[in-house]
Parts: structure tokens; C-alpha cells; sequence
């Protein structure tokens, strides 16, 4: 099971809204709006996709990280250096 199987809907709705913010920076485009008015629209929808990141980050360190450490062995290294590599990514983004 995926761990953020619990928040998943949440996850969904907030996906949902991301899309619709993208499309309507693409109208934004197709309109010739203003550069600083679709650049604040793209920040928008960065942010909001970094924190749907972090959710995901916070979920599997809270479920898929913890349960590894607590059954220990080679998994509990695994999971954790796929974690770290992971946020790693993020960062860098």
C-alpha cells in the first residue's frame, strides 16, 4: 500500500486544482496577458506543487520509511537512502 494511501483524495483534489491553475496560465498565453501576471501564475503553481511533494515526503517517511526501521534489516537502509535521495531531488528543483 502506498503511504499516502490515507490522504489520497486529498492529494487527487489538489492535483485537480493544479491542472486547472495550468490551463489557465495557457489561456493566459494563448491571450497575451501580461509576462509578470503569467510568470506570478507559474510561481503559483510551483508552490503549490511543491507542497504537494512534501506531503508525499512527509507520508512516506511517516509510513513507508518508519515501518522499514522498525522491521530493520537491509530494507530499513533501503527506504531510508530513497528517501534522502529523493528529498535530495527536490532541493534541487
Amino acid at each position: 500500500m502506498a503511504g499516502y494511501s490515507m490522504e489520497k483524495e486529498q492529494i487527487a483534489k489538489r492535483l485537480a486544482r493544479i491542472e486547472g491553475q495550468v490551463r489557465g496560465i495557457a489561456k493566459m498565453v494563448d491571450e497575451d496577458r501580461y509576462c509578470i501576471d503569467v510568470l506570478d501564475q507559474v510561481t503559483a503553481v510551483t508552490r503549490a506543487l511543491q507542497q504537494v511533494a512534501l506531503g508525499l515526503v512527509h507520508e512516506h517517511l511517516g509510513h513507508c520509511v518508519a515501518e522499514a526501521m522498525v522491521e530493520g534489516g537491509p530494507d530499513a537502509d533501503a527506504k531510508l537512502d530513497e528517501a534522502t535521495a529523493a528529498i535530495a531531488r527536490l532541493v534541487k528543483s
